[in-house]
This record gives structure tokens, sequence and C-alpha cells, in this order.
């Protein structure tokens, strides 16, 4: 994939075990028969949107189709980046931020999942600590939002971990049954306080941060810049 295209197939996030970044065909196609093969044990349901519920074959094709939705749907004031996570060169899962009118709000929102043989390694907490790296050092963001079932343990311990505080409690119908979700956020005085994984960035320059809706630094306000 080209970045001189879509900018964001050059972002990188690093830490000392992954790399996080768009993925391209290969890695794509890795994601998906990943999602095929089990992301939690089936008598749980973690998610709010069902998507594992679905039979292997049809979770490949939607885990294929989201991603390929984010970009072509891709839009500075809603977005959502959808970045493969690699450990040693394999794809290991997958980690969302998002966010609706960025640049007004200046807020996010997290998700992800890992392929069940790679969990219970710490993996969960390095991938989001890279995906709030990007939200509140690249993108100056003011603030993450997460959310969990509240039989979800180990998605709070994560939370945790990072500096997360509670933020309410929401009950949503999923696969017809009213399940409780805690959100939790996080604001730049509670991750600075707990930035514990370091991360390193690349490929995040002006054309991809406009993409984001952010100006980069020294690039003047188009407005401010137009003669009168």
């Amino acid at each position: 994939m080209e970045a001189d295209i879509w900018p964001l197939y050059g972002l990188r996030l690093a830490t000392p075990r992954l790399e996080l970044r768009l993925p391209d065909d290969r890695a794509l196609t890795e994601l998906a028969r990943l999602a095929s093969g089990g992301v939690h044990d089936d008598s749980e349901m973690p998610f709010s949107v069902p998507w594992t519920a679905a039979p292997p074959a049809d979770r490949a094709r939607g885990c294929f189709q989201h991603v390929l939705s984010t970009i072509a749907g891709w839009r500075p004031e809603d977005w959502t980046l959808s970045l493969a996570v690699l450990h040693r060169g394999r794809v290991i899962g997958r980690q969302d931020l998002s966010s609706t009118d960025f640049a007004v709000v200046r807020e996010t929102h997290t998700g992800s999942w890992l392929g069940v043989e790679h969990q219970g390694r710490g993996f969960g907490t390095e991938m989001r600590a890279a995906a709030l790296h990007l939200a509140f050092d690249g993108l100056g963001a003011h603030s993450s939002l997460s959310a969990a079932m509240t039989d979800n343990p180990r998605s709070r311990r994560v939370s945790e971990k990072l500096g997360y505080r509670p933020d309410g409690l929401l009950t949503e119908s999923v696969l017809g049954r009213a399940r409780t979700l805690e959100r939790l956020r996080l604001d730049r005085a509670g991750w600075e306080a707990h930035r514990a994984v370091p991360v390193e960035t690349a490929g995040l320059g002006a054309a991809a941060l406009a993409l984001f809706g952010v100006r980069a630094p020294g690039v003047p306000d188009a407005d401010a810049a137009a003669p009168d």
C-alpha cells in the first residue's frame, strides 16, 4: 500500500514487543484468519457489537470488511483507525482508535481484541498504551474513553493499569439480552501519570495529521492564511 496515496499507511507505533500499523494485504489476510480462529470462549460475549457470534468464515470476512470500511468511510470529522498488532512479525490482534469531531472535542475511543493464543501475556496493555500515546502525544487528545462488560475483569484491569477512572454505566441490548457496560475515562493527567510503556511513533507528518482533523505545528490555518 502506498503512503503517498493514503498517508496512514506510513504510520507506525512501536513498543518494546509490538508494532502497530495499518494492515497491508498480507497482514489483513492474517488478521482475518486470526479472527476466524477465535477471540474468546464461546460461552462469553465481551463485545456490544457481537461480531464474534458468527461462524468462523463469517468472522474472517467481517474483520476483513471492517478494516476496509474504515478506510473507505474515513473523514476528518468521523474516523476509525484500525491497526494490526504484530509481535515478531506475526499478526496477533487488532487495536482501534476512533473519534467523531476530534478537532472540536479532542476525545478518542479505543477498542481491541487479541487471538486466543496470544492472550494472558500483557499484549493487551501494551497495544492500548500505543494507541493512547498516539491519541495524547501525537494528536493532542484531552481524554480517551473505553468501555467493558461488567463481567469482563480482564479489560477492566488493563484500564486500571493505564490510569482510567470510572465514568458511569451503560445498558445495551446484545443478542437479545440486556448487558451492562462500565464506561471508563482517561484524561491527560492520568495518562501522563501512568506512562509505563515506551512508545515510538513514525509517519505522523502533516498529511497524516490532516486526516485526523489536526493541524501540524507551524502549518497555518487555511482560513487565517486566506487573503481578504
